[in-house]
């Protein structure tokens, strides 16, 4: 079932979320439920806040990055095959001189920035299973999962911006949270004005 993503202004995306036990109720269907979701609206990852639940839980799939043509073979194949899901993840280690990547999402519709993030991250995490890793990701993949980490933590991209790229994006994001944007997947507004 495709959910509605949580637009931009909604305060679940502010929250730090809360970690999940292995009795969480329907929890494949939950993450069936996700990946659809993420699909139907060509995203790469997609965190529990962003469908309104403050738990600690993202999924990611970087297959739609393999088709870049700068990319080796090498690095296409890994890519294409990354598929995974993150339950109570915890970023241990950070390194790297950090490098700009154009980012977007999806509860923030047609806004795109570069973002300064460290190239190599550790992380603790769980599968859907609640099988345990520790696991050291670099590269585009470490960059999505800094992305769907920051919101389980509740941060945005938006918010590692300069204050100057913020306030010439604030009318941008002011009408994202009132709805008065065109998007071709379902979303649900915080601020949204009801019709009468």
């Amino acid at each position: 079932m495709i959910l509605p993503i949580v637009a931009y202004g909604d305060p679940v995306l502010k929250k730090k979320a809360s970690d999940i036990s292995q009795d969480y109720p329907n929890l494949d269907v939950l993450l069936e439920n996700m990946f659809e979701t993420m699909y139907n609206a060509y995203g790469v990852g997609l965190a529990a806040p962003q469908i309104g639940l403050p738990i600690r839980l993202f999924l990611v799939d970087t297959s739609p990055f393999a088709d870049d043509e700068v990319l080796s073979a090498e690095e296409a194949l890994i890519l294409k095959n990354f598929k995974r899901v993150f339950i109570n993840a915890k970023i241990t280690e950070e390194v790297g001189e950090e490098w700009a990547f154009n980012e977007g999402c999806l509860s923030i519709p047609d806004v795109r920035e570069d973002v300064l993030r460290p190239p190599k991250i550790t992380i603790e995490y769980q599968d859907e299973n609640f099988t345990s890793y520790t696991e050291t990701f670099e590269g585009l993949i470490a960059r999505v999962i800094q992305h769907e980490y920051d919101h389980i933590e509740g941060i945005l991209f938006t918010d590692k911006l300069s204050g100057f790229k913020k306030r010439l994006l604030k009318s941008k994001l002011t009408n994202i949270s009132k709805g008065k944007i065109s998007v071709d997947y379902k979303m649900r507004f915080p601020n949204k004005k009801k019709k009468r």
